[in-house]
Formats: structure tokens, C-alpha cells, sequence
């Protein structure tokens, strides 16, 4: 081992805080010192990983209480009628599931969110930045989604127009998205019980007492009355539920601060990675089966326009189990407490896939809160426009992109990694490691998707336009690893070694907490989070890696 290599596998020697591991910056390109701790562009070190696998798991739940699933549910079975949306609900859960498994497990693995698993599965460094976007559209879309239904009870409630119900639930997020994990963590927690009671309750009281609705939800054909199961109405109902496959990256924005994995957390820790990781979608399928079944229920009441929306879904729920005076301020406490639970998420998810992109691509790294603001404003946007309406399109549509991401990097890590082993086993995110574009993951991603959506406006016929999500997911899965033997996996890592002496991961498996303190913000980070400086005898985080305009500091390509 040479002196440098020495020098560099020494720690520092002292314990990083958590304020210490926060977003370091006052590095090149003017990134300053971030005092919010969410860790935006890097590992998440050891030191910060207090909680237990199941207080992460609790919080990484809670993002999913949104009511866009009863909505989503309630338009699918409108339309298509129970039958094909109960298959469509399970066609697509079954897809969620498969394809977030190794998500999952890498994400709380070694402790990095979904972008950083896509540079290494098959994108590149700037290869993901188109992944990157798509994420943050799934955040503000949903945001969206959740503020509109937020609006809709506000206004039943308190009689506020929609217009004021948007500004409302947009800025009310705000407070408490910006101190990251900590405040997120609490609230999800503390609300998660409350949610569930009166989400859980009124339903049970229904079948309870009026066995009858069951019947009548089983038996409903949709607006065309022509009943039964087929492929093509299937086929679109699944299209629409495929929109949410990108909620595995929210699930992955908690998993990342997962505990190592050893033998005294075993269970528990496997526990949490499946239930929160690719579990969230059992939650989800059943939230869009109870939403189908509500929806039947009020719609003789309500009209199909506004049998689609919780609140009057729960509002008839609560009215047959409950006093009059009660059912309005149930079904509105709900719905705020439903939209805050999912939209500090999105936010806080949005502002962090946006804050990638933004750094990578000039080098300069503003802080998570312009983010913040600017995911808010797309939302807001949506909302003023009315998404609620033409939401089923939105989501179809949408639905094309997510699939052929997530598809592709689920891919890269089940087939290309551990069957082909041509992708590197460790996941790989820093600069100078990585090609700036990988064409196996890029290629796979851009012909799926894009085939794909020729499908979805019928390029290739009215026939197989409602085969447009399977098409997004067949093609991702036969071209990354296609695209992995044509290219024998070189793509993949630009250099063989960082240039530091020590492992990346311990004995155990789990990434390395020695620490190193950075020649150019003068914070201490965690192993996988530095690599070896190419002018000084010294050491550079990710951070300031991506903010070096110049490349002074980046390491040069090498294969040894």
C-alpha cells in the first residue's frame, strides 16, 4: 500500500453529528453549508441512522395514506365495472411488488435513495437525470392529485372555493417538509392510528350492517353494463394503477435511513424492507378496491362525476354510522389528515429528485428549499388546472415513463447483477466512478418508454393501444440485459478503485462508517460517501464532487 493509500484509510477520528453529516457544503461551485439534515445528494451515514427498523418502516408507511388510490380505484370501476378493476388492481399490485423488491433491498441495503441506485444500475452519472425528472413529475402529479382532494373537502366543510382550498393545502406542507426526517418521522407516527380508525371504521360498519352493498359492489358492471372480465378494459385499469410504480422511490426516501443489517436485526429488518418497500402496494391495492366499492355505494346519491371523490365516499360512510353533526368534520379531518401524511412526502421526495438533476447538470448546489418551492409550484399549477378531472389520462400516460424506469433498474439489479453479473454487485453513485452515460439502462429506458407512448395514442393501432403498459414493461425487460452482453457490461464503472485503500463495506456487509474528513468543505463523511482527490493527497466527498465545475478534483478514467 502506498503513503497516499495510507493517509486515506485513516479516520478522522471523531464521531460525526448529525448536523456534522447534513448536507456539507461550502465546497466547489458554491454549494453552502445545508443546515436542513436530509442528506439530499449522498449516502446516509451510520451516524445518523438511529431509529429501528420498524420506526422507519412506520414512517415510510405513513407516506402512503394518501386518498388518490380510492379515487384512482373508484374511476377504474366506474368505468370498467368490479370485475376488471379487482383484476386490474391485482394485475398491477403483482407487477409493483416483483418489480420494488430489489429496490428496496438496495435502497435500505446501502443506504442511498432510487437516483443514486439508477446511476449505478445501468444510467450513469448524468445518464439519470432523465429518471431524475420523471421522479419529480411522479411527486408533483400526486401532490397534485392529493391537494385537489383536499380542496374538494375544505370546500363540503367550510364552504371554501377550490382556488383558496389549493393555496391552502399547498402551503400548509411547508412548515413541516423542511426539516426533513425528523419532523416527517413524528408525524407519521403520531397520525398513522388516527388515519387508520377512520379509514378502517366506517367501511367495516357497512359490511357489517348493510351485507347487501357487498353484493351490489361485486355485481356492478361499469357505465357500459356490459359486465364480465377482458383483457383490453384489464389492460387499461392496470395502466392507471402502474402510474404509482414510482412510489417506490418515496418508500426508498425512508428505507435509505434503514439501521445496518445484522444478526440481532435480522427479522426485523427484512420485516420492515418488505412491508415498507414493496408492501406499501397491499395497502394501495386494497385502498383502490375500497374505493370502487364506496364509489357503487354513493353513486345513486352523488352522480358517477363525484362518486370519484373521497370525500363524498366517506361522507356517505360516516352518515350511516354516525350522528349528522359529526359526519362532515370526520370526513373533512380525513381528508386534511390523509393529504398532509402524503404531501409533506411529495414535497420533500420532489425537492430531492430535483435538487440532483439541478446539481449534476451545472454544478451548482442551491440548498433542498428552492426545490421545495418550485415542486409546489408545478403542483399548484395542476391544481388551477383542474387535473382532478382528466385524471385517469394524466395517469395512463404517466403511467408508460415509470414503468419503463423502474422496470429497467429492477432489472439491471435481479438480471444483470446477480444472474449476468456483468453490473458492478455494490451500487456505484459518485462522479468519476460512473460514465457520464451508461447505455444499457438509458437505451432500454428511452425505447420503452417511447415505444410505449407511440402505443398509448394508438401510433400502432386502436388494438393494442391498451397494451401500452405491458409494452413498457416487456420491452425494459428484454433490453437491459440485452443491452448489458452487447456492451459486456463495460459502460458501467469508469474506474476500478476510488483510489482508497479500505473497503466500502465491513465484515458484515453493510457500508463502512470510518470516516474521512473532505480537503475541500472540511466535513467529515462516512467511506462510501468520499473517493481519492486527483490533484491533492487527500480526500473528496460526493458533494463537492459534483459541484467541481472545473473537474480539478475529479478522478481521472483508469481500469486499475
Amino acid at each position: 500500500m502506498s503513503s497516499t493509500e495510507r493517509r486515506l484509510t485513516e479516520p478522522v477520528g471523531r464521531e460525526e453529528s448529525p448536523q456534522a453529516g447534513a448536507e456539507a457544503g461550502g465546497g466547489i461551485g458554491g454549494a453552502a453549508q445545508e443546515t436542513l439534515e436530509d442528506y439530499t445528494l449522498r449516502f446516509a451515514p451510520r451516524s445518523y441512522r438511529r431509529w429501528t427498523p420498524m420506526v422507519v418502516a412506520t414512517t415510510a408507511m405513513g407516506g402512503i395514506a394518501y386518498l388518490a388510490d380510492f379515487s384512482i380505484g373508484a374511476g377504474i370501476g366506474l368505468s370498467h365495472g368490479t370485475g376488471n378493476a379487482l383484476t386490474a388492481i391485482l394485475v398491477a399490485a403483482v407487477v409493483i411488488f416483483v418489480t420494488g423488491f430489489p429496490l428496496a433491498y438496495y435502497g435500505a441495503r446501502y443506504n442511498i435513495d432510487l437516483d443514486l441506485i439508477t446511476r449505478g444500475s445501468g444510467f450513469g452519472y448524468y445518464g439519470s437525470v432523465l429518471t431524475s425528472v420523471i421522479f419529480a413529475s411522479f411527486t408533483f402529479i400526486f401532490f397534485a392529485l392529493e391537494g385537489s382532494i383536499m380542496a374538494q373537502g375544505l370546500k363540503l366543510g367550510l364552504g371554501l372555493p377550490l382556488w383558496l382550498g389549493y393555496l391552502i393545502s399547498t402551503f400548509m406542507v411547508i412548515p413541516l417538509v423542511v426539516y426533513g426526517m425528523k419532523a416527517l418521522s413524528k408525524l407519521q407516527v403520531w397520525t398513522t392510528p388516527v388515519w387508520l380508525l377512520l379509514m378502517v371504521g366506517p367501511l367495516v360498519y357497512l359490511v357489517v350492517t348493510e351485507p347487501g352493498t357487498v353484493d351490489r359492489w361485486l355485481s356492478y358492471a361499469g357505465t357500459g353494463g356490459r359486465g364480465g372480465v377482458n383483457t383490453a378494459s384489464v389492460l387499461l385499469g392496470s395502466g392507471v394503477c402502474l402510474s404509482l410504480i414510482a412510489q417506490i422511490g418515496e418508500q426508498i426516501d425512508y428505507l435509505r435511513f434503514m439501521p445496518p443489517r445484522t444478526d440481532a436485526n435480522r427479522r426485523a429488518w427484512w420485516t420492515a424492507v418488505v412491508v415498507a418497500g414493496p408492501g406499501w402496494v397491499v395497502l394501495g391495492a386494497l385502498k383502490q378496491a375500497i374505493g370502487v366499492f364506496l364509489a357503487v355505494y354513493v353513486l345513486a346519491s352523488v352522480g358517477p362525476a363525484a362518486a370519484a371523490e373521497p370525500i363524498q365516499q366517506f361522507k356517505a360512510a360516516f352518515d350511516a354510522m354516525m350522528p349528522s353533526w359529526l359526519v362532515v368534520p370526520l370526513a373533512v379531518a380525513l381528508v386534511v389528515i390523509s393529504q398532509i401524511k402524503i404531501n409533506v412526502t411529495n414535497a420533500y421526495s420532489g425537492s430531492l429528485a430535483w435538487t440532483n438533476s439541478f446539481t449534476r447538470l451545472t454544478g451548482r448546489y442551491p440548498g433542498r428549499m428552492v426545490f421545495v418551492l418550485l415542486n409546489l409550484a408545478f403542483a399548484l399549477t395542476l391544481m388551477e388546472a383542474d387535473m382532478f378531472s382528466f385524471l385517469n389520462r394524466v395517469l395512463s400516460f404517466y403511467s408508460n415513463c415509470a414503468i419503463a424506469w423502474v422496470v429497467t433498474v429492477a432489472t439491471d439489479i435481479m438480471v444483470n447483477k446477480y444472474l449476468l453479473k456483468l453490473s458492478p454487485h455494490a451500487p456505484e453513485f459518485r462522479r468519476g466512478m460512473l460514465y457520464a452515460v451508461n447505455p444499457v439502462g438509458t437505451v432500454a429506458f428511452v425505447a420503452a418508454s417511447g415505444l410505449s407512448i407511440a402505443v398509448y395514442f394508438h401510433a400502432l393501432g386502436d388494438t393494442l393501444q391498451p397494451y401500452s403498459p405491458v409494452a413498457a414493461a416487456l420491452i425494459a425487460f428484454v433490453l437491459t440485459p440485452l443491452m448489458a452482453v452487447l456492451t459486456k457490461g463495460r459502460y458501467y464503472l469508469r474506474r476500478s478503485t476510488d483510489g482508497i485503500g479500505e473497503p466500502l463495506l465491513d465484515a458484515d456487509g453493510n457500508p463502512s462508517a470510518t470516516l474521512y474528513q473532505c480537503h475541500v468543505c472540511r466535513q467529515e463523511f462516512e467511506r462510501p460517501d468520499v473517493a481519492a482527490c486527483r490533484t491533492h493527497d487527500a480526500v473528496v466527498c460526493s458533494l463537492c464532487l459534483s459541484t467541481d465545475r472545473v473537474g480539478d478534483h475529479v478522478l481521472p478514467a483508469s481500469v486499475g
